[in-house]
């Protein structure tokens, strides 16, 4: 498969993993002892850093079988990304690792979660030997796809599982796994980084972006750096940008300027973009009320600029509406973009009627005439 630059920096290929030394000590610990718990479940926000974490476990696991095997204690999870076995694993050619993730249909789409079928793979793994003598590591990515009877499976495997197995969850909302699940698992919950730290990732897989941009991107993504490396492969700074100049024009909004915006997401090239969007326009109303006008905490900090003039257009929108309508929006929008993901629906017409929405809620309500 040749690469794209996502897979590139995908966790599979990544050797590092920045701010999140003590859960790395926490597993190296677990490994010393010479009886870590036969299962993870690895939680934090999307893009912080959960898969890559499980990589290296998975890495380390399998370049060391147990600590009376190693000449000398180990102070990281490190695993030389010249190695064999690292190019290995990043090839997905390692025949003791199994990554579980969404299967395909009959028609050859991606299911909308995880089935039995794809939990039953984890059990015939599971059942065959070692071929290298040591560890076999599961990772299932993410543990939230899982629907009810793949959840039921996995918790049968995580019941009674084989000697030197280990399953790892990567997790984005932990609550949306059964209880049973996650009581057999031992929790490791990941939090986002800062800023400086998230734009150093950045900077590491994408030197091209400008250090201005990256630590914009930093802060959009609120210290999920796989959020921002996505973002920037979509062109999600852009839109942003263009978002934000397009509020601008509110109450009456540009609508030439809004048409022109929605046409970027048809087409087969669209879905990427229109996803990042919908994230971001969601993300930005959450912001707005958060920060914005009259119902903003009174302890709230003067919101930082992440683009130029950004914090003025809070202040003035947000004084436009109150909380109660805000929260409407909010809804309204997020019910439209499911729908639209759900039913197919075209694209630009979702966009515009999302901006349409967020016009109706600037605007002044009409008064009507006496006579």
């Amino acid at each position: 498969m040749a690469d794209t630059d996502g897979e590139k920096w995908s966790p599979r290929r990544t050797a590092g993993l920045v701010g999140h030394p003590a859960a790395e000590a926490v597993m190296l610990q677990a490994w010393a002892s010479g009886r870590p718990h036969h299962a993870w479940l690895i939680s934090g926000p999307r893009g912080v850093g959960k898969a890559t974490l499980a990589y290296r476990f998975a890495r380390f696991l399998l370049a060391n079988p147990g600590p009376a095997d190693a000449a000398v204690p180990h102070e990281t999870l490190d695993v030389p990304p010249d190695s064999a076995l690292f190019n290995r694993i990043a090839a997905g050619g390692h025949s003791d690792l199994l990554t579980v993730e969404r299967g395909v249909d009959a028609k050859g789409k991606v299911r909308s979660g995880i089935v039995v079928e794809d939990v039953r793979r984890i059990t015939e793994f599971l059942h065959r030997t070692a071929f290298e003598g040591g560890w076999r590591v599961v990772i299932v990515d993410c543990a939230d796809d899982l629907n009810r009877n793949g959840a039921n499976a996995l918790l049968k495997i995580l019941e009674e599982p084989p000697r030197n197995a280990m399953l790892l969850l990567v997790c984005h909302s932990p609550g949306s796994l059964p209880p049973t699940v996650r009581s057999r698992c031992r929790r490791l919950a990941l939090q986002p980084l800062d800023t400086d730290q998230t734009g150093a990732v950045i900077a590491q897989h994408r030197p091209d972006i400008a250090a201005e941009d990256a630590a914009t991107l930093a802060r959009i993504s609120e210290g999920r750096p796989g959020y921002a490396l996505a973002l920037a492969e979509q062109g999600g700074l852009q839109l942003f940008r263009d978002l934000i100049a397009l509020c601008e024009t509110l109450p009456d909004l540009d609508i030439p300027k809004a048409h022109a915006l929605a046409d970027r997401f048809g087409g087969p090239g669209g879905a990427g973009p229109f996803e990042v969007f919908q994230a971001l326009f969601n993300w930005w109303l959450a912001r707005l009320v958060r920060l914005g006008g009259a119902q903003a905490p009174a302890h709230a900090a003067e919101p930082l600029d992440l683009v130029p003039g950004e914090a003025a257009l809070i202040a003035r929108l947000g004084a436009a509406a109150n909380l109660d309508r805000w929260l409407e929006l909010w809804e309204k929008t997020g019910r439209l973009f499911d729908r639209g993901d759900a039913l197919n629906l075209d694209r630009r017409q979702v966009v515009l009627n999302a901006l349409l929405a967020l016009r109706t809620t600037v605007r002044p309500p009409r008064v009507a005439a006496v006579r």
